[in-house]
């Protein structure tokens, strides 16, 4: 009976620490735009859709990837463009807050992938990351990348 009272805390436990609350502050359309806009890129990134994914930057965006300086321009999409034979074969964002502030928005959380090579060997790959968001026309773009392993 201890076991088995054991065994119950420690689900207990386990899935109140998984259970994460997301914080949404801002205008809910912008916020649901921010979401799909997040969830489209991971999209591009897992198709190797280049034109897409430096379609979801601002023209001066900035990425700091992890171990590497700060990169901008055309070195956006340099960096997101895969050698041959390489594919991403997940690629998802999960979003601990978003906030709004007029045209300004933040987000964090964390991000989780899978890289496979030619012989189909795969590798998985997180981290944490923030994001800045600016409102461009009308739908958001990211202004500002980083992200770092864990």
């Amino acid at each position: 009976m201890k076991y088995l009272t054991k065994i119950i805390l420690a689900l207990a436990v386990f899935s109140q620490v998984q259970a994460q609350t997301q914080v949404l502050n801002g205008n809910k359309k912008d916020i649901q735009t921010i979401l799909k806009n997040t969830a489209d890129f991971s999209k591009h990134v897992m198709s190797s859709n280049y034109e897409m994914i430096a379609a979801s930057y601002t023209e001066d965006a900035k990425i700091f990837p992890n171990n590497m300086k700060i990169l901008e321009g055309k070195d956006i999409i340099k960096y997101w463009t895969l050698p041959k034979g390489l594919s991403t074969s997940h690629h998802k964002i999960t979003q601990n807050e978003i906030t709004i502030i007029k045209d300004t928005a933040y987000d964090y959380g964390y991000y989780e992938g899978k890289t496979q090579n030619i012989k189909g060997e795969e590798r998985t790959w997180g981290g944490k990351y923030v994001i800045v968001w600016k409102k461009i026309n009308g739908d958001w773009k990211i202004y500002l990348d980083i992200w770092n392993n864990i």
